[in-house]
């Protein structure tokens, strides 16, 4: 009945025509069925007369109004009373009030009903569903994660306003991945074939399995949290509403920075205060996007008063530290970008973690134990939370890779010499442009700086960063930053400067530069990307310029990465560049949707996305990083597996610094990562090739 409930109240909203039908439909029918019984129970048995069957049928007749009375009494001066009357009371309920009066009634009800559903003034019955309050440009791609999970979902969304903009901006969004998926699929299966296609499709394309409903109304509202069921909600996003449009836009979000976000912290407190509460359902997320570091002091606040009163899943996401992070990591490996963007996600490979009471492992036994006896899957690392639960971290392929387990088959002959002096190569790094998570950028670098800066040397990172006058003052020329060593005023539309800083940054040999060109968020949506595509055409103009006077030059050894922030807009800017471009609210998107489904997850994510700081002895982080083979090898082992790689790497890796082999890219830019049964994975490495390396530096 609970299902059938929540059927009927999902229905009610996404089609409430639908439902106003069949309430008609079912009152006729029950109608019918009643006056067929009475009017059998009154008829003299007859030879003629067939039972229930016969009146049913006559009782259509007269109720449609086409007849029917004359199959029920033959002789009107025998019949009796009450039959007369049943037949009588029968046609005109039929022809009066339900053909005529009815007709207006219904239609008033109709409308009503209707308007209604449409106005978000009825409540829902649901539960297990992922509720997501207010919108920004991330809140698409949180959608659009969920399909990749290909099981059903359902999703509520609380917004203040635009609810049709909203819901055109999900369906063109979620049609555009099913189209590009299942056309991925059919180029997969085109060489197959009729019969052994048609099955690979039926097993491998996406169907979009999700319920999405868009509501209008106050998200601190009790009565409208209520009416989505909050407190029996699996998760409760709440994101930072946008802060563009223009100038105005730009200004709110300085000004942000310096006062916080007062309506997140209104709405956390209603919201946690409903799903704290004892009738709530167990285990459900509120994950809070956080943009400034004052709204995170006071959510951190509301974390510690609700874990006083014994109940609290507040995860609060830092969304620029975090995009600031992964966009530091981003321009010193650039192959990052094609790791996170499959490790992130439900599609491919992932990270998962097991969870219990037991007695905590190190690090290295874990590994060395779970590499014994599984091959589909590769341990990572283990952490113990504040309440005493510890934590497994994996990457697999796939949930049911974790259940295998068996004896790793590995030649146990297969030897390697670790470069134990390994060090990372100075990086010249160029930044074009701003956006709002430009000083989190600067401080991963410095973190990154901190980690690997060795006393000898004097530089690992050098930054020069071009910019208009405008911002470059609000972030005080970046002089806070000490890897930033050169600051350059230049106006968007400045050709001559940008164009003589991105020459002199790519100097004689390229070797060892990169190019971050970022994209302003605090601008109108159509304006969204236009700055980026900009200096990216100057900049892809400077290369073919240099490739003309130099037919040697070989651009491809300049790393170069492009944040856009609209994923329609991922055409246009690959027409111009073949390098990495990163949509940047995808990553959070990802993490939200990993997080709401495994918790503990969240702090493996800040882990490995911070480094340990500067004068560190021990580094206790761990981090992914992108070693060329040549430079982390002595030499170059030979043809091997997956699975003698692995074990190969980990048992040759120095103890305070156990490397773990996730995969790696080819010099063509393949990505490999190792899912499945790794002894039937080859590999057969290159001086070129780069591996994916999980370690603590």
């Amino acid at each position: 009945m609970k299902k059938i409930r929540e059927w009927v109240s999902i229905k009610t909203v996404k089609s409430p025509r639908l439902i106003v039908l069949l309430y008609v439909l079912v009152a006729n029918l029950l109608f019918i069925c009643g006056a067929a019984f009475t009017i059998s129970r009154l008829t003299p048995p007859s030879p003629d007369y067939g039972g229930f069957g016969d009146s049913l049928f006559s009782t259509v007749m007269m109720y449609l109004g086409i007849g029917g009375i004359d199959m029920v009494i033959e002789d009107f001066s025998q019949a009796g009373l009450f039959l007369v009357l049943a037949c009588v009371i029968t046609i005109v309920i039929g022809m009066v009030v339900f053909m005529y009066a009815l007709i207006g009634y219904m239609s008033e009800v109709i409308s009503s009903f209707v308007t209604e559903a449409d106005s978000s003034s009825r409540k829902l019955h649901i539960s297990g569903h992922i509720i997501i309050l207010n919108w920004n440009t991330r809140a698409a791609e949180i959608i659009n994660e969920l399909l990749y999970k290909n099981t059903k979902e359902k999703v509520v969304v609380l917004v203040g306003s635009e609810k049709d903009d909203i819901i055109s901006d999900i369906d063109e969004r979620l049609s555009d991945t099913v189209e590009e998926e299942n056309e991925a699929v059919g180029e997969a299966c085109a060489h197959m074939g009729f019969w052994a296609r048609r099955l690979y499709l039926r097993k491998h394309r996406m169907r979009n399995r999700l319920t999405v409903i868009v509501r209008e109304g106050d998200t601190c509202s009790t009565k409208q949290l209520n009416d989505i069921s909050i407190k029996e909600a699996k998760s409760v996003i709440l994101l930072s509403g946008d802060a563009r449009g223009g100038d105005d836009g730009e200004q709110a979000r300085f000004a942000g920075k310096e006062n916080g976000n007062a309506q997140t912290i209104k709405t956390l407190v209603q919201v946690a205060e409903m799903t704290g509460s004892e009738d709530s359902a167990n285990d459900q997320q509120l994950i809070v996007e956080v943009e400034d570091d004052r709204t995170m002091a006071l959510v951190n606040t509301v974390i510690e008063h609700k874990m006083r009163r014994g109940k609290c899943n507040i995860v609060p996401v830092a969304v620029n530290r975090i995009l600031g992070q992964v966009f530091s990591q981003f321009s010193i490996m650039p192959e990052l970008n094609l790791v996170y963007r499959t490790l992130f996600s439900n599609r491919g490979a992932a990270f998962y973690v097991e969870s219990d009471y037991g007695q905590p492992p190190s690090d290295t036994g874990f590994i060395s134990a779970w590499l014994e006896n599984h091959q589909e899957s590769i341990p990572l690392t283990v952490k113990t939370d504040e309440v005493g639960v510890t934590h497994r971290y994996l990457m697999a392929g796939s949930e049911k890779d974790l259940q295998s387990a068996e004896a790793a088959s590995w030649d146990r002959q297969t030897k390697l010499s670790i470069n134990l002096d390994y060090e990372t190569k100075e990086r010249r790094i160029l930044v074009l442009g701003h956006n709002s998570k430009s000083a989190e950028i600067m401080e991963g670098f410095v973190s990154y700086c901190g980690e690997w800066q060795k006393k000898d040397r004097a530089d690992v990172l050098r930054i020069t960063v071009v910019d208009d006058e405008e911002n470059l003052a609000k972030q005080d020329d970046y002089q806070r930053f000490p890897c930033v060593k050169k600051v350059i005023a230049a106006d968007l539309f400045d050709k001559d400067a940008i164009c003589t800083a991105v020459s002199e940054h790519i100097g004689e040999d390229a070797e060892g530069a990169a190019i971050l060109i970022l994209s302003n968020d605090d601008v109108s949506d159509e304006d969204l990307d236009a700055d980026a595509l900009t200096y990216l055409i100057l900049v892809q103009d400077i290369f073919n310029r240099r490739l003309a006077e130099d037919p040697g030059f070989d651009q491809r050894r300049v790393d170069m990465v492009v944040e856009i922030l609209d994923p329609k807009n991922y055409d246009v800017v690959s027409n111009y560049s073949t390098h990495n471009i990163v949509i940047s609210n995808r990553y959070i998107s990802k993490m939200i949707m990993q997080i709401g489904e495994k918790e503990a997850l969240f702090d493996f994510y800040i882990d490995i996305l911070s480094y340990d700081g500067e004068d560190s002895e021990v580094f206790f982080s761990k981090e992914i990083y992108i070693k060329k083979a040549s430079e982390f090898f002595r030499e170059i082992p030979g043809l091997c597996t997956a699975a003698s790689l692995i074990r190969a790497v980990f048992h040759a890796a120095p103890e305070d610094n156990k490397s773990v082999v996730l995969g790696f890219v080819r010099a063509s830019g393949e990505m490999v990562l190792f899912e499945g049964n790794q002894s039937e994975i080859p590999v057969a490495l290159t001086g070129e090739d780069k591996l994916i390396l999980f370690s603590n530096h």
